[in-house]
C-alpha cells in the first residue's frame, strides 16, 4: 500500500484550527539555508533544489537502484524553519527550508539523490543543500487557513494556549508546513501548519 502522509500521519499533518499539544518523533530531511524575501525568485531556487532532491528518491526503482525498504510513498510537504527578524522587513528573514524523507533513507540513499539530481538538472545551489535529522518533540501545532501576512493571528492564538497550558517556547523560531501549492490556491485559502517547539513551564 502507498504510503500518504495525509492519511497514515494525520496526528502531525491533520490538524485543527484550534491549537494542540503533540509530541513530533525524530524525521530525516533535505534541507538549505537562506536569508531574505521568501517572494524573490533565490527562495524558489532553493525549493526547487530540494524536490529535485526529493524526487531523485522518489523514483530511484526507475533508476535501477532500489534502496533497501524501499515503499511506495507521496513526497512529504515542503517546511520551513523560521527566523523572522524584523517582521516588517522580509529581507531581514532567515530560514531553513527542508522536504522531509521516508525512513528507509540513508547515507548511500542521499549520496545517489545528489549525483541524480546533479545529472539531471546541475544548480550551484546543490552544493548548499544538505541532509539530516530533527527531533522536535513536545511542539505546539495549528493550522492556519490565510494569507502567509496573516500568520500572527493564529501566533496569538498558539501564544493563549500555551499560557493556558503552562507551557513556553523554545527558542525564537518557529515551523511552518506548506500544505498548499501557494502558485494554484488563492491566497485567502492557503493551508499552513505552525509549529512551536515548547517545554514545560
Amino acid at each position: 500500500m502507498k504510503h500518504e502522509w495525509k492519511k497514515h500521519e494525520k496526528g502531525l499533518y491533520s490538524p485543527k484550527e484550534t491549537p494542540q499539544l503533540i509530541s513530533v518523533p525524530k524525521q530525516k530531511f533535505f534541507m538549505i539555508k537562506g536569508k531574505g524575501n521568501p517572494n524573490d525568485e533565490d527562495f524558489s531556487e532553493r525549493i526547487g533544489i530540494l524536490y529535485s532532491l526529493a524526487y531523485a528518491v522518489r523514483m530511484m526503482p526507475k533508476k535501477g537502484f532500489v534502496p533497501e525498504g524501499y515503499f511506495e510513498y507521496t513526497v512529504y510537504p515542503l517546511e520551513g524553519v523560521w527566523e523572522a527578524g524584523n517582521t516588517s522587513d522580509k529581507f531581514t528573514f532567515s530560514y531553513t527550508i527542508m522536504i522531509r524523507q521516508p525512513d528507509f533513507v540513508t547515507e548511500e540513499v542521499v549520496n545517489k539523490a545528489f549525483e541524480i539530481a546533479n545529472v539531471k538538472k546541475p544548480n550551484p545551489l546543490l552544493k548548499e543543500a544538505y541532509y539530516g535529522e530533527i527531533e522536535e518533540g513536545l511542539s505546539v501545532q495549528v493550522l492556519h487557513i490565510g494569507d502567509y501576512d496573516d500568520e500572527p493571528k493564529s501566533f496569538e492564538k498558539m501564544i493563549k494556549f500555551m499560557n493556558e497550558n503552562n507551557l513556553e517556547k523554545i527558542g525564537e523560531t518557529h515551523r511552518e508546513i506548506y500544505l498548499s501549492d501557494a502558485r494554484k490556491v488563492e491566497r485567502n485559502k492557503l493551508k499552513t501548519i505552525l509549529r512551536y517547539m515548547v517545554k514545560q513551564k
